[in-house]
């Protein structure tokens, strides 16, 4: 099973769609600063399902396939590939059985009308490379809709067309994070053959938040640390689409933070799940507000999978934790000792919805496992080990920060010359990552840096500084291996190694793709069904 791109998660999506018009929707949320449909999928609600009209027959001579079968532990199905050609046309008027309108040369940006049909399977257990989704042209007559049918008055969408409580799955918000769009996928069709969560309750999933960044980032099977590094990218914070309101004004705000507010501002969820990934380390959750009891069922899906928990999460260093891996954001005024953030994380999208009285739950899963960040054991020198790791991160900095220099005279090409934006794109990020770094080290040496710290704690620090430098340089190498740089082979010397390093010094085992799928879809099915039997709040329509 190999990671989703961006565009196969939306074809996945529309064969999802078309195989349950009644019950799932695609809809395009936003468009992204290159211009990709940022996507929403969603899941109707039981207690509020429309029993209207049903889908008519597809055009003759192209049968509708089913989605792909799961493989195991949520793996995702094949979706065969798609017809290309017609736009997205406007759905018929709700509650009228009769043909869809016709599509112009540019569909409208709403709710999608009707789709073209999508072709036969492939095999199980992973994306399939479908066409592309309909560009250009007009469709073909498609099957009617009646009332409450997909795209139509009363089916699967917002906080105005779902139930009582309107859960939303936020994926993709990391651009090298990319579990994400797998596990949204794979929890729909759980929803679909298991509906229980869905009494009362409608499910939106963002499949990919950043479109573009997961574009750049490029790892859809990787078989070592340095394989995932060699086409890594993680843009800087004011363009990461949930951290961009913590570190710039409103006025700024890049389209897909705008899309991913305006879809939380309509849905008013109950609950918002924010789907992460760490490279090399164990699982945690955070939480804005804590829900009773999660820790639990975390812990027993952890243990089944072989996952371990991060103990000591160095993102939640001092936060209250009313359970092993799980961290509850402090309340305004009492911010932890020794919690490292460039940004304010209450004015990121994750406290967006406490507007409305929601939750937000942010779900780590790591692709590779260590159990060095699973050992509650007390370390014996806490600042000892800080000023040694804060040192070497300072040194290693500086190996990057002077490849950096040689580069300065590519920023401004001269005239004529041809730009770049993925080299752009990487440099502004190798240069975020470089700025936070003196930062970080001042931090971990500074008088608020523990005196008291678990063996699991220290670990996660040794890990986070590792990952600093090397996602600095790994991003610097790939714009200078496009140029042909005479510094590219000493600093792909130097990403090789620290590669070798961290994955030998923490014991690097892979989790399969599918088991980070299923441990990641147990705890947002969790987080919900604890929220309501702790009689959280139901939402507001």
């Amino acid at each position: 099973m190999c990671y989703p791109t961006p565009q196969e998660l939306g074809l996945a999506a529309r064969a999802l769609a078309d195989e349950h018009p009644g019950e799932v929707r695609l809809r395009q949320a936003g468009t992204s600063r290159a211009g990709q449909p940022i996507w929403v999928l969603s899941v109707a609600a039981t207690a509020t399902a429309d029993a209207g009209g049903a889908r008519g027959p597809a055009p003759a001579g192209h049968p509708t396939g089913p989605d792909g079968a799961d493989g195991p532990d949520g793996a995702i199905g094949t979706a065969g590939p798609l017809d290309p050609g017609g736009a997205i046309g406007t759905g018929g008027t709700a509650g009228t059985d009769g043909p869809d309108g016709t599509a112009d040369a540019n569909g409208p940006a709403g709710p999608l009308g009707t789709n073209g049909p999508d072709g036969a399977d492939g095999p199980d257990g992973a994306i399939g490379t479908a066409g592309p989704l309909d560009t250009a042209g007009t469709n073909g007559t498609a099957g009617t809709n009646g009332a409450g049918g997909a795209g139509g008055a009363g089916g699967a969408g917002g906080a105005a067309l779902g139930g009582a409580r309107n859960v939303l799955v936020v994926a993709g918000a990391h651009a090298n994070e990319p579990v994400g769009g797998a596990t949204a996928l794979s929890l729909a069709r759980r929803l679909l053959r298991d509906p229980a969560p869905r009494a009362g309750c409608g499910w939106h999933f963002l499949l990919c938040a950043d479109p573009d960044g997961a574009d750049l980032h490029r790892t859809p099977r990787p078989y070592s640390l340095l394989d995932y590094h060699r086409y890594f990218f993680r843009p800087p914070g004011p363009e990461q689409p949930e951290w961009a309101p913590s570190l710039l004004p409103a006025d700024r705000l890049p389209p897909e933070t705008l899309a991913l507010l305006a879809l939380i501002d309509e849905l008013r969820p109950v609950l918002q799940v924010s789907l992460h990934a760490t490279d090399l380390g164990g699982s945690w959750v955070q939480l804005t507000r804590d829900i009773p009891g999660l820790a639990e069922p975390f812990a027993k899906s952890a243990a089944d999978l072989r996952i371990p928990v991060e103990n000591g999460a160095s993102d939640a260093a001092g936060w209250p934790s009313p359970g092993p891996g799980i961290f509850v954001i402090p309340e305004p005024g009492s911010e932890a000792a020794g919690a490292f953030h460039p940004e304010d994380t209450r004015l990121s999208t994750w406290y967006h919805a406490h507007r409305y009285d929601g939750t937000t739950a942010i779900v780590e899963v790591p692709m590779w496992a260590s159990d060095l960040v699973d050992d509650p054991a007390p370390h014996p020198d806490p600042r000892g080990a800080l000023r040694m790791l804060a040192g070497r991160l300072t040194a290693d900095a500086a190996l990057v920060a002077e490849a950096r220099e040689r580069t300065r005279g590519r920023d401004r090409p001269g005239p004529g010359a041809p730009e770049d934006p993925a080299a752009d794109a990487l440099l502004r990020a190798v240069d975020w990552t470089l700025a936070l770094i003196p930062r970080i080290a001042v931090e971990w040496t500074g008088p608020g840096a523990p005196a008291e710290a678990t063996a699991a704690y220290i670990a996660s620090i040794d890990a986070f500084g590792r990952r600093l430098s090397l996602r600095a340089a790994a991003m610097l190498l790939r714009v200078l291996r496009a140029e042909g740089h005479p510094a590219a082979p000493g600093l792909d010397r130097l990403v090789t190694g620290w590669c070798e390093e961290f994955s030998a010094r923490f014991g690097a085992r892979w989790i399969p793709v599918a088991t980070q799928v299923e441990h990641q879809s147990r705890t947002v099915l969790a987080a919900y069904a604890r929220l309501v039997a702790a009689g959280g709040p139901t939402g507001r329509v």
